[in-house]
């Protein structure tokens, strides 16, 4: 049994700690720039024998690069790259086409929800939605539906959506998820807005599809400079952050950034993928490589609502277009 884990674990260690459970499965992750932490978590992850990693990104050079570095380290482990951009719904369901016509990947045991953007300025996605809601929600529940019926034909059935504790920025904007087509947007409540869709997914998921064996979670990995952040202007953004959290009594709006490094970023998503033991607490939210505890740690109840989750189920079907009834 592995010891308790703080903000401090790194990938590697709880990969070594996991090998077991990692050693064999076929594993699906978005986002996986070099530098990112996806990229880190793959890497991390195939020094335990995985059958498969599928590496899926919107820039197929960046992906192969990552794919690269992974057969670089550990040559036995298999790479498959996928062409998929999030902000799209079209190429969602192509790239979600490819992935349900290859033959020889009959199941994929873990899907890791890595991809995302944040703090944006406004702009709208090639259907005309608020391209964070778009990038980080829309196209991962499309996604993650249309492939479902691989991930539930394997025996891990897990999917791990990566979220924030800046969902603590905005509840769902049922009526005006779009920010009144731009005139009332504001980024970090965007922002917001995006990360509590993942973590309210990942309590449908659970809802929906936990009697058929489904595992789900959602994460925050803390806070890591990676290429997520690097449009950002701190020096007017920060700012700008601090008076969105003291406009809601958040206590990060007082605090300057902790941050950590893509081992320990990674650390959580590891937990999240391959920890047995959290299949007791389907659709939880992580940090530290632990269940996150709403009386001492960042949880808001707008994310965490089994109402909210299915209304947003809801909203999300009649936006994509498409109904998943389970």
């Amino acid at each position: 049994m592995p010891p308790p884990y703080t903000a401090n674990s790194t990938a590697d260690e709880l990969a070594a700690d996991y090998s077991r459970e990692i050693k064999g499965k076929t594993v699906l992750i978005t986002g996986v720039s070099p530098g990112g932490l996806g990229a880190a978590f793959a890497i991390s992850i195939s020094a335990s024998e995985p059958a498969l990693l599928v590496i899926a990104g919107r820039n197929p050079t960046k992906s192969q690069e990552t794919a690269d570095a992974i057969v670089k380290a550990h040559p036995q482990v298999q790479v498959r790259v996928l062409d998929l951009d999030l902000q799209s719904l079209s190429k969602v369901r192509a790239a979600a086409e490819t992935v349900n016509g290859w033959a020889d990947i009959p199941t994929i045991d873990v899907l890791v929800n890595n991809a995302g953007i944040m703090a944006v300025d406004y702009s709208l996605s090639p259907e005309g939605f608020e391209n964070q809601f778009a990038t980080n929600h829309l196209g991962p529940f499309l996604f993650t539906n249309l492939i479902i019926g691989k991930i539930l034909a394997s025996t891990s059935r897990r999917v791990v959506t990566v979220s924030s504790d800046g969902h603590r920025l905005n509840p769902i904007r049922f009526d005006d998820y779009g920010f009144d087509k731009g005139k009332t947007y504001n980024k970090w409540h965007a922002y917001g807005q995006s990360k509590t869709a993942n973590m309210l997914t990942t309590v449908s998921l659970a809802e929906k599809l936990g009697d058929n064996g489904l595992r789900a979670y959602s994460l925050h990995p803390g806070v890591i400079a990676t290429n997520l952040g690097s449009h950002v202007n701190w020096d007017n953004d920060f700012p700008a952050l601090q008076a969105v959290d003291q406009s809601l009594g958040n206590a990060e709006g007082w605090k300057a950034f902790n941050f950590r490094s893509l081992q320990q970023g990674a650390a959580t998503h590891v937990y999240a993928a391959f920890d047995p033991k959290l299949s007791d607490h389907n659709g939880a939210y992580l940090l530290d490589s632990r269940i996150a505890d709403p009386w001492k740690d960042t949880v808001k109840a707008w994310a965490t609502s089994s109402v909210d989750a299915e209304r947003l189920w809801k909203l999300s079907e009649k936006l994509v277009g498409q109904t998943f009834s389970y």
